[in-house]
């Protein structure tokens, strides 16, 4: 660190030197052996002593100075997919105004409506295991966002714009504050996305907001704020995720009988734990038959449907 002095080994024995010679009588040093040898014991003892410790270059909050992915290989189907559900905030993570490398940020009042398109990054290995904004422990092997201005926690589906693959994250932290980046994800995230060897990649950012209104069985179902378009494949159209299986068995015979396409039921865990049972329908490939069902889902009134990748 700039600033920190240490003394050179030359100059500590020189100095040593000195010191010995003033405190010793004239003509000590030009003894015949025993004052040469006590000499160069002395001098060898100070030209040992430790100098001053300089600090690590890494000290502070991480224990890397460079962020890095981990050592050992991620599998995508081993990483837990995000599951939208209500939420309720408070001021953790939500301070607003506030400031980063002398620029101030606001915090938007609701993610209602949110939709952006630009550059995603990701971090991993150097923010592993510290704490998040909202002041939850950063887990690079699971799906999470940072965002410089949505409320925290939000939901947000990320696609892809290079391979259109997409996945839902949730927002618990802040940044990225360098460049030109709209969200940072978890390496996990990446690597679902198909960019964690390239570091960026072009997204679409779509908020996804689960009214507190609905009922207990289907609290878990997403509203989406903005429908996307462009081409897709092998998507599936998630119409909700419920507590009850028995629910879930219901809403998936009503769909049977708006579409031919396979309906499915997947059990999964919320963020918080709960099993809840997913319902899909899917794969998907064509844009226009994606547009009609999620119409036919709402006339139906089994809920607002949106598009998600596997």
């Amino acid at each position: 660190m700039r600033g920190t002095l240490v003394d050179h080994p030359v100059q500590t024995m020189w100095a040593c030197a000195s010191r010995i010679k003033t405190t010793m009588p004239r003509g000590a040093l030009f003894g015949v052996k025993a004052p040469l040898i006590l000499l160069l014991a002395v001098l060898a003892g100070c030209a040992s002593t430790p100098s001053a410790k300089q600090p690590s270059p890494n000290a502070g909050r991480y224990q890397i100075s460079q962020d890095r992915a981990p050592t050992r290989v991620l599998d995508p189907s081993e990483i837990q997919e995000v599951v939208p559900t209500a939420v309720t905030r408070t001021m953790a993570g939500n301070r607003s105004p506030y400031e980063v490398l002398g620029k101030r940020y606001k915090v938007m009042s609701t993610e209602e409506g949110y939709f952006e398109r630009g550059v995603a990054s990701w971090y991993g290995e150097k923010f592993h295991g510290h704490k998040t904004s909202n002041g939850e422990i950063f887990d690079m092997y699971k799906v999470s966002a940072a965002h410089k201005s949505l409320p925290i926690p939000s939901f947000l589906r990320v696609t892809n714009l290079d391979n259109n693959r997409s996945i839902i994250v949730r927002v618990n932290d802040r940044g990225p504050f360098h460049g030109d980046r709209i969200i940072d994800l978890s390496y996990a995230a990446a690597v679902k996305l198909g960019y964690a060897d390239r570091g960026t990649a072009r997204v679409e950012l779509e908020a996804i907001v689960v009214k507190t209104d609905a009922p207990r069985e289907r609290r878990e179902q997403p509203q989406l704020a903005r429908v996307g378009s462009g081409k897709i494949a092998n998507q599936y159209l998630q119409v909700g995720a419920y507590s009850q299986r028995g629910s879930a068995h219901e809403v998936a015979e009503q769909l049977r009988g708006l579409t031919r396409q396979p309906v499915k039921i997947e059990e999964v865990r919320s963020s918080e734990g709960q099993l809840l049972h997913r319902v899909r329908i899917g794969p998907l490939n064509d844009l226009a038959e994606v547009d009609s069902l999620k119409a036919r889902v709402a006339s139906a009134n089994l809920g607002t449907p949106y598009t998600v990748s596997e």
